[in-house]
């Protein structure tokens, strides 16, 4: 049971090194949704698909769980 071999990830290595490393991807999550948040675009009445405008950001975001 004493057979360890040097260089491999025990179990309590990757936990501490999981646990540094979810605080990064939060913080880049939580940044990387500010990026995305840019003016909405012009409205283009002859277009048939759904626009990009405020209207329909705030519903979609009203949508998130």
């Amino acid at each position: 049971m004493t057979d360890k071999k040097q260089g491999t990830t025990t179990r309590r290595n990757f936990l501490k090194i999981a646990g540094t490393a979810v605080p990064g991807a939060v913080a880049a999550a939580a940044t990387a949704g500010t990026a995305a948040e840019a003016e909405p675009a012009q409205v283009d009445l002859s277009s048939q698909v759904m626009q990009d405008t405020e209207h329909t950001r705030a519903y979609l975001k009203s949508t998130r769980f």
